[in-house]
């Protein structure tokens, strides 16, 4: 979303303020519809499975967190 954002402020800079104007008002549109709301809920969800499942890696790795793991060679 941020590449696209970058993107369109770009294109709209080089088009002059009004074709900025124009995009911006675009996106403000896009923003308020009911298919970016179900998007941007579904990516959340998405980062927050992955954020749990990288939690979950990391603590099975280095132990439940209340003591360290003793490793004798």
């Amino acid at each position: 979303m941020a590449i696209g954002m970058g993107v369109g402020y770009y294109l709209g800079a080089m088009a002059g303020r009004e074709r900025y104007e124009q995009l911006s008002s675009l996106f403000h549109k896009a923003r308020g519809s009911e298919a970016f709301d179900t998007v941007e809920k579904k990516a959340r969800a998405v980062l927050d499975l992955g954020m749990e499942r990288a939690r979950d890696v990391v603590e099975s790795k280095i132990g439940n967190g209340s003591e360290p793991e003793l490793i004798l060679s």
